[in-house]
């Protein structure tokens, strides 16, 4: 059984709740083997990963509805639970996460792939960590854009540290957007395979899909959404925790990273390594090892990842 809290902001709960919590109760009919507990401004939702994932969506439906007409009627909740039961969505980790423009399924495609996936559907936080070719980048970018298209958050934001293999940003030919692009080609490759050209072009021009180096985040406060940090073994601790605090409510954040590949300089640590050791106790906040066996690109990669593991330096 799964536990999600969702926290209710600038809303007034007998508008939002009911007579009673009569909207919940409602909701809560319609969701029989799940539990869905009103306190305060939070609300409590215990039950299998599948309805606890249709429940928030309704949840946070009925939140748009709120703060667009100031209040929610029985008659709104079940309008919107009909409407999720009409609105595909993965029923499992082993289900579709998103559809790719040339009809492409894109799902979960090992055991840890899926640990990923119900990691993300229980938390607000993940931690993904695992060397190169194990999906976690592309997974998390498909969960990204399933929140989107599903209009969980308003925007994702895709960031990544601008350290690599010892390179600088000061050397690389063009303006900042084109010298910071060629470290955000992964992310947009796996952008390209989950959203239509005009799509993505469209979500792009106008912020819903943001791809910005690590700096950019700095001072900022970011609500209702879908928030990925790649390649985060290359953020220094000041980095990575700056990064961390600009969650604002209704987001969902995952952090990737390979341990095994920290370019850092030699004088720095990898933030990476000390937030996993200070945060993984904390409850909301999961984390997901994913391993050679999870490989899914060509066969001798995942030859040429355990040869590695089994020769890591002492």
């Amino acid at each position: 059984m799964v536990e999600k809290v969702i926290t209710l902001e600038r809303i007034s709960l007998p508008d939002f709740l009911g007579v009673e919590n009569k909207n919940i109760g409602r909701l809560a009919k319609a969701f029989p083997r799940s539990k869905i507990i009103s306190r305060g401004n939070q609300i409590q939702v215990k039950g299998a990963t599948a309805d606890i994932l249709k429940i928030q969506d309704i949840l946070n439906s009925l939140i748009a509805h709120y703060h667009k007409f100031g209040k929610v009627t029985t008659e709104n909740v079940e309008s919107y639970i009909r409407e999720e039961e009409t609105h595909h969505l993965p029923q499992s980790a082993e289900e579709a996460l998103v559809y790719g423009p040339r009809g492409n399924v894109i799902k979960a495609k090992s055991v840890n792939q899926r640990k990923l996936v119900e990691a993300v559907f229980a938390n607000d936080i993940v931690f993904a960590i695992g060397p190169a070719g194990t999906g976690k980048t592309y997974i998390a970018v498909a969960l990204a854009v399933r929140a989107l298209k599903n209009k969980e958050v308003k925007k994702i934001i895709i960031t990544r540290p601008a350290v690599e293999a010892g390179e600088s940003l000061g050397f690389l030919p063009g303006d900042l957007k084109e010298k910071v692009d060629p470290y955000l080609r992964p992310v947009y490759d796996a952008l390209d395979d989950m959203v239509p050209k005009e799509k993505l072009r469209y979500y792009l021009e106008n912020d819903s899909i943001e791809i910005a180096p690590l700096a950019y985040m700095r001072g900022r406060t970011l609500h209702k959404a879908f928030i990925l940090l790649d390649e985060a073994q290359n953020t220094t601790h000041m980095q990575i925790k700056m990064f961390l605090t600009r969650m604002g409510p209704q987001s969902k954040v995952i952090v990737t990273g390979d341990t095994t590949q920290i370019d850092l300089p030699n004088n720095q640590h990898s933030g990476l390594l000390k937030a996993i050791d200070l945060l993984k106790d904390i409850e909301g906040i999961g984390l997901v090892h994913l391993q050679g066996k999870d490989v899914v690109r060509h066969r001798l990669v995942k030859q040429i990842v355990a040869a590695y593991e089994k020769n890591k330096p002492e």
